[in-house]
């Protein structure tokens, strides 16, 4: 009885996301003494999960599901779950997935915790520890059913390899029409930059700035860190950068190993949705501005004098260790 984990895929491509829960999975099948089955979606190179701990992969293939459908996506996975007969099952919690946990915890007939940042701290019975409230507090929860539904909180576990001989198995789920009710009918995407639901470091800017002909050296400390950016809500309120990039409460929720604010003062709303970050520093002018009190470093001064100084120590550092 295998640990299944699901493992998105965006144009064929294995997101971070799918390695992190592939690493879990294997982590719960270790302290239970079972093996991970991965489910890849129209995914490429399956034989990658292996390098993570995946001892079997079910591939399946179907033009039906290139894009994403969450009806159509979470029946297949519990198809899948009733071929393995497993009883946990592992996502991500990435803007997809929450969309498809309701419905395949409904056919799993399965307890649910999403947002989980670690493993089970007992299997008999099964507690586990996720965020709740906006990341600022955290749950201890008892899934009681006899399957259990995981969802895991972006960066909580970490990408983790555990090299495993791998299989691949041809998995041809029933696609039922009723799944597929939903239709793409086009998809556009903003760039070919890193996206704020994938990037380990993000550089946000806020009204500290000025106005949109400053974010110069936003994008150019984003691109020395490798990082994605992202503003605060008033910024793309004034239309100074797309809603794409607004990050908090009420746009997307990161959860970064490193978010670096610039020019944000910290409301509350902002804060909620980036707590979950694991280091955040704060440059700002306004000592008194809210964001230095929920920061792990912080520079109180001209972004504009400071940023610049910081892009020119990080290129001289990647250089001198190149």
């Amino acid at each position: 009885m295998s640990v299944l984990v699901y493992t998105e895929s965006e144009e064929g491509k294995f997101k971070k996301i799918a390695f992190e829960a592939v690493s879990y999975a294997k982590g719960i099948a270790n302290i239970l003494g079972t093996s991970v089955t991965a489910v890849s979606i129209n995914g490429n190179q399956t034989d990658q999960l292996g390098k993570y701990g995946a001892s079997k992969v079910l591939s399946v293939s179907s033009d039906k599901l290139k894009n994403f459908n969450a009806s159509a996506y979470a029946d297949v996975i519990a198809q899948a779950v009733e071929q393995e007969a497993a009883n946990i099952v592992v996502i991500s919690s990435s803007a997809n997935c929450k969309y498809l946990a309701p419905l395949l915890a409904i056919n799993m007939e399965a307890g649910y915790v999403p947002n989980v940042i670690e493993l089970p701290s007992s299997v008999a019975p099964f507690k586990i520890k996720s965020n709740v409230f906006s990341n600022k507090a955290f749950a201890n929860s008892e899934i009681t059913t006899e399957k259990k539904l995981i969802g895991l909180a972006k960066n909580a576990f970490g990408i983790v390899e555990n090299e495993t001989s791998s299989i691949e198995e041809n998995f041809s789920p029933v696609i039922s029409e009723d799944d597929l009710h939903t239709k793409v009918t086009s998809m556009e995407k903003s760039n070919d930059k890193i996206t704020i639901a994938d990037a380990d470091i993000v550089v946000s800017g806020g009204r500290g700035l000025k106005g949109p002909e400053n974010w110069g050296m936003i994008e150019e400390l984003a691109e020395t860190l490798g990082a994605a950016t992202a503003c605060s809500k008033p910024v793309s309120d004034l239309g100074w950068r797309p809603h794409s990039e607004h990050v908090g409460q009420t746009g997307k929720p990161v959860s970064s190993n490193l978010y670096i604010a610039i020019g944000i003062s910290g409301a509350i709303q902002h804060l909620a949705g980036v707590n979950s970050s694991k280091v955040k520093v704060v440059i700002n002018s306004d000592s008194e501005a809210p964001f230095f009190k929920a920061a792990d470093y912080g520079i109180v001064g001209d972004a504009f004098e400071y940023v610049p100084q910081l892009i020119e120590k990080l290129k001289e550092f990647k250089s001198n260790n190149a």
